[in-house]
């Protein structure tokens, strides 16, 4: 199981780390911790020494209810700060964290080796013909409308089959155009309520039927401070508590905040499976 980054082989047999570096001042966690060079390039080194193989950057922010940015706004918040962590740390994989087929072109042309598409080019026509000319490993996770409306777009009949099959019809697609290094992310948290995420991660063993890495993202999210009575900020030991789950549920990459916390989380996990 691997993927192609920048022209080298990646395995994801073993489970990976992918840090969040979020350039929003609106993210629901992390929203304006990162707005200048010293700070960015203080939190890349330190998720770099920690352990994170990739960096994943968002330059608009996805949380419930988010405002709507422009693609101009987001262009000129995502590029610069791609040529910034790779000037300073060339060899860092990074991941862009976009919908929109602009920017995620323009950011693998400096240097970005990865696509994450909350929308699995449902929001922009040309993103999977872009992601096909770029020839760049795919995430694409399930998530139903916008980040604007998607709360009010629960109503599943069984959210595990749904999800399997809007990743069934959206393979179909990717694959027609050549598209190879794809990876799956079930979006948590995306157009589903806390008991849809807990049976989505209860029974996220089944997505292996889709025969492609699983990426999970569920770090400091409502699911689990909600649960708990708590907020994100008190959120960490409950998102290592659920990533062993994602982790024995066959989670390959673990996109966290905190990426010592998860590293020792993968540690442990390779251990008991040893």
């Amino acid at each position: 199981m691997t993927i192609n980054c920048n022209g080298k082989l990646l395995s994801l047999n073993q489970p990976k780390v992918m840090g969040i570096l979020n350039v929003t001042p609106d993210s629901f966690f992390d929203g304006g911790k990162y707005k200048d060079e010293k700070s960015i390039l203080n939190q890349v080194e330190k998720m770099l020494n920690e352990g994170a193989t990739f960096i994943d950057v968002g330059a608009y922010s996805t949380r419930p209810g988010a405002l709507n940015v422009d693609e101009a706004t987001e262009l000129k918040r995502a590029v610069p700060i791609v040529g910034l962590i790779l000037k300073n740390f060339p060899d860092t994989i990074l991941s862009i964290d976009t919908f929109r087929s602009s920017v995620a072109k323009e950011c693998i042309e400096n240097g970005a080796a990865i696509i994450n598409d909350i929308s699995a080019g449902l929001q922009d026509d040309n993103m999977l013909h872009t992601v096909a000319k770029l020839h760049v490993p795919y995430i694409m996770m399930h998530m139903r409308g916008t980040p604007q409306n998607m709360q009010k777009k629960t109503d599943y009949d069984d959210v595990i089959k749904e999800v399997l099959s809007f990743f069934s019809e959206r393979l179909v697609a990717t694959k027609s155009l050549g598209i190879k290094d794809i990876i799956i992310d079930p979006g948590f948290g995306f157009a589903k309520n806390l008991e849809q995420n807990y049976k989505l991660l209860n029974q996220m063993e089944v997505m292996s039927i889709i025969e492609h890495p699983l990426l999970a993202g569920i770090s400091r999210k409502s699911m689990i401070y909600k649960t708990l009575g708590n907020t994100a900020e008190q959120a960490l030991n409950g998102t290592t508590a659920l990533h062993m789950v994602c982790l024995q549920k066959g989670a390959k990459i673990l996109r966290v905040h905190d990426v010592k916390e998860a590293m020792e989380c993968v540690k442990l996990y390779e251990q008991l499976i040893a």
